[in-house]
């Protein structure tokens, strides 16, 4: 951990007219983007930026509709992952190790099939590659919830047994208004256009793999996780004790992990071109 450390940088890339807000935690490190999942944000990821201080420079941006940037007119699979490029491209960082979990793991492990030449490693956090619910969508709940509320304690009384998870999401805005970092219908709509399989994609890329899934993983088995390795040369799984938000629910060792397999690529060193767009 690096004592150094200090408060991120914001920014926002403008896509056709709508903002992609990112946080960058700075430092001389080599770049590492990492993609939260649904229903999150970057600054999910500012205690494994520290962790990763000064060696790596993690760019986290808020993925369409969540946190500070905006909604977006579709949420399927394709957009989400052209705007991790167009992030990438515009700073000038590629190639570049990405780390994503859940919905941003799926991203991660797209943007490597398809864009090959911006991926020089990837971090998979707790994401199946194939992925139906069914008739038990985890996140159900969110038919009934608001995206905004007078009050905090309505905000949260909306999301029912969910609310828990979410005590420390809403926000306070100047009106005095209360809102959540995501919108529940684009979240449900994105959830929806998650499923699927997509084994071409996890097997269509070259680069190094780390998988790291919780034991108690809502989203993946043992045995898939497995599968995932056995199938793609060039993967290593670890398992954790902790559930589907692994890098929360067991920080120090998701650090511990993650900074072993980052040490462990080639060590040759990178320039970052900072925040200058490509001529």
């Amino acid at each position: 951990m690096d004592d150094t450390f200090t408060a991120p940088r914001r920014s926002a890339l403008m896509l056709g007219g709508r903002s992609l807000s990112y946080l960058d935690f700075g430092g001389p490190g080599r770049p590492l983007l990492a993609l939260h999942g649904l229903l999150d944000q970057g600054a999910g990821f500012a205690r494994l930026a520290r962790d990763l201080a000064p060696n790596w420079r993690v760019i986290a941006p808020d993925q369409r509709g969540h946190g500070e940037s905006d909604r977006a007119p579709e949420y399927g699979r394709r957009g989400f992952v052209e705007d991790a490029a167009a992030l990438l491209e515009h700073l000038g960082l590629g190639p570049a190790v990405v780390l994503g979990h859940s919905l941003g793991g799926l991203n991660a492990v797209q943007l490597a099939a398809w864009r090959p030449d911006l991926v020089e490693a990837l971090i998979v956090e707790d994401i199946a590659v194939e992925l139906r619910h069914g008739e038990h969508n985890p996140l159900a709940f969110l038919a009934h919830a608001r995206h905004r509320a007078a009050t905090r304690d309505a905000l949260l009384s909306a999301l029912g047994p969910a609310a828990p998870y979410f005590a420390d999401a809403p926000r306070r805005l100047p009106d005095g208004t209360w809102e959540l970092p995501f919108h529940p219908q684009d979240a449900l709509e994105a959830e929806r256009l998650n499923e699927g399989d997509h084994w071409a994609d996890w097997l269509a890329s070259s680069c190094p793999v780390l998988l790291v899934h919780g034991t108690r993983s809502q989203v993946v088995t043992p045995e898939h996780a497995r599968e995932m390795c056995e199938r793609r040369p060039g993967t290593t799984v670890v398992a954790l004790d902790a559930d589907h938000f692994v890098h929360a629910a067991a920080p120090d060792a998701f650090a511990a992990v993650a900074r072993g397999f980052l040490d462990g690529l080639a060590t040759e060193a990178v320039t970052p071109a900072g925040d200058r767009p490509r001529a």
